[in-house]
């Protein structure tokens, strides 16, 4: 599973998201690092067209997909030279596949901290992108030279040219408008910026249901280049403590509907470039992860080994038909099951059935 690393600055709120998220307990005090480890935890990703199927299947057992969360410890300016918990943070940052910004907009005269989500994303961008100036600066002499013995690295070379030209003018690879063969040119030097974005602002409890105000600056900010979510943490992770039926009360009676963690989850998830296909039946309703753009086979291997190796067909109907139609059945009688073969493309919110043999 793929992992979104939660990035903030000391008490901007990302512990407390990654505990309402996850159901998790990573430390959360109104001090600086108090989280000085990595905790990881899978948040289950809402998904209504799940829970319409397993109604009409009455299904026993309902099973969600799942994103991979990681909680990493505070950065302060300096971070990139070994300030604060520098080197931890990093290296956290290095094994996720995409990041969370979380930005601080709430007030709290108890709290310690700025409350303006651009100060917070200047200072964590301006440590990210030095860390990856200096591995440009690093690598980019050594590959030149190899160049010269190795006419394949060229493109290489220019690749990481071009970043450092984008990072020395404080630009973070992702919204530095490099193409997507040079940004995998750069994959092997393992950059922290060379990854997908999203952000959440952390606003205070008045400001949940208006959050416009505090993310536009942000969304202007990072020019389309990644997702701005508003998001009342502190609110949201006191709904997440409550049962199903109080917690959906709480906010509805707060104008909030299925509450901000539901889109943070699917925001995230995506993000990864993440698809879901589902399976349907009595005994179980599930929804399967796969890679946007897999075939067949690839996702039949994402239910079992054996389903890939040994894949002959795949039966298939999109998910609003196969509920319209009311049953597995119908859909078989009236000619709506497609027979795909190894080539089909799956398409997000497919329902599936293999056929297969080893």
């Amino acid at each position: 599973m793929e992992r979104i690393g939660l990035v903030g600055l000391p008490n901007s709120g990302k512990s407390s998201l990654f505990n309402a998220l996850t159901g998790g307990s990573a430390a959360v005090a109104s001090h600086p690092f108090s989280t000085t480890e990595t905790s990881v935890g899978v948040a289950q990703v809402p998904d209504s067209r799940l829970g319409a199927l397993a109604v009409m299947s009455s299904s026993r057992k309902v099973v969600h997909a799942g994103v991979e969360l990681v909680d990493i410890a505070g950065l302060v300016a300096g971070s990139s030279a070994g300030e604060g918990l520098g080197n931890r943070f990093l290296g956290g940052i290095r094994e996720a596949d995409a990041l969370c910004l979380v930005l601080r907009a709430f007030e709290d005269p108890n709290v310690v901290g700025g409350c303006d989500p651009l100060d917070d994303l200047g200072v964590l961008e301006l440590e990210l992108v030095l860390a990856d100036l200096a591995t440009a600066e690093s690598q980019i002499e050594r590959r030149r030279k190899a160049a010269r013995a190795d006419r394949s690295l060229e493109a290489q070379v220019a690749a990481l040219e071009a970043a450092h030209a984008a990072l020395a003018n404080g630009a973070p690879l992702y919204r530095a408008h490099l193409d997507r063969d040079q940004l995998e040119h750069l994959r092997p030097f393992f950059m922290l910026t060379n990854k997908p974005v999203l952000a959440v602002v952390n606003l205070g409890e008045d400001a949940a249901g208006d959050d416009g105000l505090f993310t536009k600056p942000v969304a202007d900010e990072l020019g389309g280049m990644a997702q701005v979510l508003g998001v009342s943490v502190k609110l949201e992770a006191e709904a997440a403590q409550l049962a199903e039926a109080d917690r959906a009360e709480l906010l509805e009676g707060l104008g909030l509907g299925e509450g901000a963690l539901a889109r943070v989850a699917q925001a995230a998830y995506r993000l990864l470039g993440r698809r879901t296909f589902f399976t349907t039946g009595d005994k179980e309703s599930r929804a399967w992860t796969f890679r946007a753009g897999a075939k067949a086979p690839e996702c039949a291997g994402v239910i079992h080994s054996d389903l890939q190796r040994g894949f002959i067909r795949a039966e298939v109907v999109h998910w609003d038909e196969l509920l319209a139609l009311g049953s597995w059945a119908a859909a078989r009688d009236v000619g709506k099951l497609r027979v795909e073969g190894k080539e089909y493309e799956v398409a997000d919110g497919d329902v599936l059935e293999i056929r297969f043999n080893v």
